[in-house]
């Protein structure tokens, strides 16, 4: 057995660190080793226990949780989870915390939730596990192809993600054109967080990006996120494809889960689809990758090397659900030429 995950929880409240090291330590694999009340104790937490992971405050006293974040980062970079307020605010902080190099983020609890924190004791291990080389800086994104440089072709992507998605779609999205295939994703993420989320990718980002409502179309130059937490994305419709918000119990633990919009763009369109796989924990979306690539879809997953956590995709690829395994730096520019129009005619 390897050893414990050796954690220090940052946070103001007495009350929410104790929440937090009351949650951590239910687990056996967990060791809560410190507490800090804001940056200026962590930071000579940090030096003193050298803790393998750290999760974190946004809002604290004395330095915010994003500038703290920004300097351990560059000073001493390794795993951070951020903890935050599930509201407007709170989402678009932890999605900037993520795009500096958090290692994923937790939501704070209603009162009387009955499970809070959910998974954090398996982020936190996954965190302690990763390989990830946060001291590398980040690549120069070159810019997408023209709309007139690019003919698109009649296939719908599918992509799928979970821990380390929003750096991963952020890369692999800002290489679209304005006239993109139309495109549905699905990223496990805290419910308020994915409105946010699609707001930022639709500034990033050449075409439009927007969170996916029921009976949306499916358009050339549209890019549909699932919402979090309440119900599952799918397609439908064979002569005017849409999303379909579905209720149903999680799959996988996930709800929406990367497998249930899989299985969907399968049926649908068959050869005419591409299912990318990005970085994330556990297996959710494995299965439906291969019954994508069964139907004659073209199928892509992020390689070892590049992924923050070589979960989802490595099931993908033991189950023979992967075409091709890509660096992330190069999934883009892979999709858009399997999607794009052929010479005598599109696809």
């Amino acid at each position: 057995m390897s050893a414990p995950a050796r954690v220090l929880v940052v946070d103001d409240s007495p009350t929410m660190r104790g929440l937090i090291t009351a949650v951590l330590s239910s687990d056996p694999e967990v060791n809560v080793i410190g507490q800090a009340g804001d940056a200026l104790e962590a930071r000579e937490a940090i030096k003193r226990l050298n803790p393998d992971v750290l999760t974190l405050d946004i809002e604290m006293p004395n330095m915010n949780g994003l500038d703290f974040l920004e300097k351990i980062m560059t000073l001493r970079p390794m795993p951070v989870i951020m903890v935050s307020t599930m509201t407007h605010r709170g989402a678009e902080a932890t999605l900037a915390a993520l795009e500096i190099g958090a290692f994923d983020c937790v939501g704070k609890p209603a009162p009387g939730e009955l499970r809070p924190f959910g998974d954090l004791a398996e982020k936190v291990k996954a965190a302690a596990r990763t390989q990830r080389q946060y001291s590398q800086p980040a690549a120069a994104v070159a810019p997408p192809p023209s709309v007139a440089d690019f003919r698109v072709g009649r296939k719908i992507v599918a992509i799928g993600s979970s821990t380390g998605g929003v750096e991963a779609l952020i890369a692999v999205l800002q290489k679209f054109p304005a006239n993109c295939p139309p495109t549905v994703i699905t990223q496990h993420m805290p419910p308020t967080f994915t409105k946010s989320f699609a707001e930022r990718l639709n500034r990033l980002c050449a075409p439009v990006v927007q969170e996916a409502t029921d009976g949306a179309r499916l358009e050339i130059g549209k890019i549909y996120l699932a919402p979090g937490g309440e119900r599952h994305l799918q397609v439908s419709g064979a002569s005017a494809p849409c999303c379909r918000l579905i209720d149903r119990a999680p799959v996988n633990g996930h709800r929406p889960s990367v497998d249930v919009l899989f299985d969907s763009v399968a049926e649908l369109a068959g050869r005419n689809a591409v299912g990318v796989i990005l970085t994330g924990m556990g297996r959710d979306g494995a299965a439906g990758l291969l019954k994508m690539r069964h139907a004659g879809a073209r199928t892509l997953g992020q390689n070892e090397k590049t992924c923050v956590v070589y979960g989802m995709p490595r099931v993908a690829h033991e189950l023979g659900a992967v075409e091709q395994q890509l660096p992330l730096s190069a999934i883009g520019e892979e999709i858009l030429k399997m999607t794009a129009a052929r010479k005598e005619g599109t696809e």
